[in-house]
């Protein structure tokens, strides 16, 4: 009789409801791309064909979600949804209280803003765009304390977004205990990958935060894929619902920030959780201001519910396992067509290393994001760049940061597409990698202050 373990295993669930996707010729797409000035965030949803730009409120949300959305409850104080929300956080996530906000910016926002005194360092497992900028809005220093392997996308280490705890040291002895204002520790660390750590390093890492007295705040947003691999590749967890073990992650942590647009399997909405009392009655006085009354944070009743509901559907073990592995299908089709990604592949996008993708364009030629461009052109296929142009400008120098990833991501969005896209999304990457050759570097020709990679504009350098 054949091994169960190696047989097909299909998507725990089936499909209800379909949108009709547009394809176009490829001169139109020339055109488009153009209009866009070579910055797909720029392009218009209608003229994309396979959206991987990201995996943020792109999900496809459960018939048990759209039904809750039904059952809003749109008192302005005291939603009925907002305590369904607040019991799913306290029994999956284990945090006590809950802060809700349209969207994991304003998370990420109130809390640098409360947290950080100016001056004071975060150290992070390698930055995010978003988390960085508030960090340094609110007048903090980002450190990068991720372990060196994180920065060399062909390492095979399995737990790549480790922080390094001789990093963690350096940074005490040189600046001060009183200087550090929190470690801010990502799962599935975006910018490297989407590369997870390891529960031993975490459990390191909080024994040492615990010493110097330095709160862990999470950023929480992909937090079960990073559980998923620990049940995977780490001795000890094999077998272990990823419920438990997302559990024990959030054990290690005062609080966290969540854009609940990814794993809580929602178009829209965050929240901050902490088990930190003094820091929620502040956090909800912030979000007063900003967001909303604290017990909706800029949502309506009905999109609470949806979230409340999505976190208890995100930590089914078919359900994310069935996510991850078309993430691998993927990475397994760019690899059977030589093209170059980084390794091993992540739990929400495969990662096209575009610097061994196009070697003859250099790195201030924008490389990543000609070949963002190119891959549009080519088939209609949206993806983004995650290289020097999202890292943008050192504020003291002004010169472009310079970092050792330089990358196209492919992010798949959970329960939209199939793996027959992800045929269509491979073969177009492995077209291109043929024809490298003729993919010319790109000139920045607007470039916005701040997060320059959503709106600045390039054109193709013409030898």
């Amino acid at each position: 009789m054949a091994s169960m373990q190696k047989r097909t295993i299909a998507e725990p669930y089936r499909i209800k409801v379909v949108e009709p996707l547009r394809m176009t010729t490829r001169e139109y797409r020339e055109e488009r791309i153009r209009e866009a000035g070579y910055n797909t965030f720029l392009l218009r949803s209608e003229d994309v064909y396979i959206d991987l730009l990201t995996d943020s409120g792109t999900s496809a949300m459960s018939d048990n979600q759209w039904a809750g959305m039904m059952l809003g409850d749109e008192a302005y104080a005291g939603s009925r949804n907002f305590y369904h929300l607040e019991a799913a956080v306290q029994e999956i996530y284990g945090f006590r209280y809950v802060v809700p906000t349209h969207q994991g910016r304003a998370a990420e926002h109130i809390t640098s803003q409360l947290r950080i005194k100016r001056g004071q360092y975060v150290p992070m497992n390698m930055y995010f765009t978003t988390t960085r900028e508030h960090v340094e809005r609110a007048g903090g220093i980002f450190y990068d304390c991720i372990i060196d392997e994180a920065h060399d996308p062909q390492n095979p280490h399995p737990f790549k977004g480790n922080v390094d705890l001789a990093k963690l040291d350096h940074l005490v002895q040189e600046k001060g205990r009183d200087q550090i204002a929190y470690l801010s520790i990502a799962p599935c660390v975006n910018m490297a990958g989407g590369q997870p750590f390891s529960m031993a390093n975490l459990r390191e890492v909080a024994a040492w935060a615990d010493r110097h007295g330095i709160p862990i705040i999470f950023d929480a947003t992909r937090a079960v894929e990073n559980a998923y691999f620990i049940q995977q590749r780490e001795p000890g967890y094999e077998g272990k619902p990823v419920r438990e073990i997302l559990r024990e992650m959030m054990s290690y942590g005062e609080g966290c920030t969540m854009s609940s647009k990814k794993d809580n399997l929602v178009n829209i909405g965050g929240f901050i959780a902490t088990n930190n009392e003094q820091f929620f009655t502040r956090a909800k006085e912030m979000v007063v201001v900003f967001e909303g009354l604290h017990t909706y944070g800029g949502l309506a009743g009905r999109d609470m519910e949806a979230i409340a509901r999505g976190i208890y559907e995100m930590v089914d073990d078919l359900y994310i396992a069935s996510r991850v592995r078309q993430v691998e299908y993927l990475g397994g089709r760019l690899r059977e067509g030589g093209v170059p990604i980084v390794e091993p592949v992540g739990g929400h996008a495969v990662f096209v290393d575009a610097k061994r993708f196009l070697p003859h364009v250099p790195q201030e030629e924008f490389p990543a994001q000609a070949l963002a461009a190119a891959l549009y052109v080519d088939s209609g296929v949206r993806g983004m760049e995650r290289g020097i142009v999202s890292a943008g400008r050192d504020p003291a120098t002004g010169e472009h940061r310079r970092p050792n990833l330089e990358l196209v991501r492919l992010t798949v969005p959970r329960r939209v597409y199939t793996n027959l896209h992800m045929d269509v999304v491979a073969e177009s990457c492995a077209a291109l990698y043929a024809d490298r050759e003729s993919i010319r570097g790109l000139k920045m020709v607007y470039e916005p202050p701040e997060l320059r990679f959503f709106q600045a504009r390039f054109e193709p350098i013409v030898p």
